[in-house]
């Protein structure tokens, strides 16, 4: 387990992300991939409100209901570190306080759980006072109902605003962040981590597979059958062939998947607590599971790929 800076949670070197749940993946796989994941080691569990809006007839709100209902039976939810996120949930729009408070009430009801461990800021909302907003999850947290804060998808300058702001006014300050960041998308490197850096910030990037792309299944000539095929066009070109190939090596010498590696790399980075990826069946789970070490030098030859 690692101790997350700024929190007192132990989180395990990979979080499973939600994203699929109720969507590509099923109840029945959803609930098989959770437990496999837990009772092989894992304990981070990330999703969000607005999961899974965008499938056809859904409204958002499918993959908490489902963690919810698998969570409720098992009784060890204080073994366990649930992510959540507001802001980009069609009827929960922004950070503004009155929404906020609603958009968690729901959520821990979706989740059927009395409280929610990391608590993200989706995405930033401009329209709304930083104070207003801070002063919200303030009051979550004062309340039990939330234990930390962390933002996604914020610009460096207005991360660093919310935190200076919430030193000036007493209030609760994001404890780490989640982003998009892996191998083939890198401007994570230049723009966010030296903010995160400068405040002992823990990134927790998404789409550490590059949508799937990294988990060696997409290969030249070959069609993919999959949901999100179209969001991986722009990787399938010389430079994503030939990191590809360097990741066969390594994963071959390793003796482990193409997706460990991936993610090996992923989480020995500057400022990375655990990269999230997501498995919409046990067959996808058990590539992404194992954790390995990779030498200064394999990790150098992929930062170079």
């Amino acid at each position: 387990m690692i101790n997350l800076a700024n929190t007192d949670l132990q989180i395990s070197p990979l979080c499973l992300g939600g994203n699929v749940f109720g969507w590509t993946a099923d109840v029945n796989n959803s609930e098989a991939v959770l437990s496999h994941f837990v009772e092989n080691g894992g304990n981070f569990i990330d999703t969000a409100d607005m999961y899974s809006q965008w499938g056809d007839g859904h409204v958002g709100g499918e993959s908490e209901r489902i963690i919810g209902n698998w969570l409720k039976p098992r009784g060890d939810r204080s073994s366990l570190v649930i992510a959540t996120k507001v802001a980009k949930m069609d009827k929960r729009r922004g950070l503004s306080a009155q929404n906020i408070r609603a958009a968690c009430e729901e959520s821990l009801q979706r989740l059927q759980t009395d409280y929610i461990d990391l608590y993200y800021a989706h995405e930033d909302d401009l329209k709304t006072p930083i104070e207003e907003t801070l002063g919200a999850f303030d009051t979550l947290i004062q309340e039990g109902k939330v234990r930390y804060i962390a933002a996604s998808n914020f610009t460096a300058p207005r991360l660093q605003e919310s935190i200076e702001i919430a030193k000036k006014a007493g209030l609760v300050a994001y404890v780490a962040a989640q982003d998009h960041y892996n191998l083939l998308e890198r401007d994570y490197e230049t723009s966010l981590r030296p903010t995160l850096a400068q405040n002992s910030l823990s990134q927790l990037p998404y789409f550490g597979l590059a949508r799937g792309f990294l988990t060696g299944k997409y290969r030249p000539g070959k069609s993919v059958s999959s949901v999100r095929s179209g969001g991986v066009a722009g990787y399938q070109n010389a430079r994503g062939w030939n990191l590809l190939a360097q990741l066969d090596e390594l994963a071959q010498q390793q003796q482990t998947t193409v997706s460990a590696v991936a993610l090996a790399w992923l989480r020995d980075q500057p400022t990375v607590a655990a990269p999230i990826a997501s498995a919409r069946n046990l067959e996808q789970l058990k590539e992404i599971l194992p954790v390995v070490e990779l030498s200064a030098e394999e990790l150098q030859t992929l930062t170079m790929a």
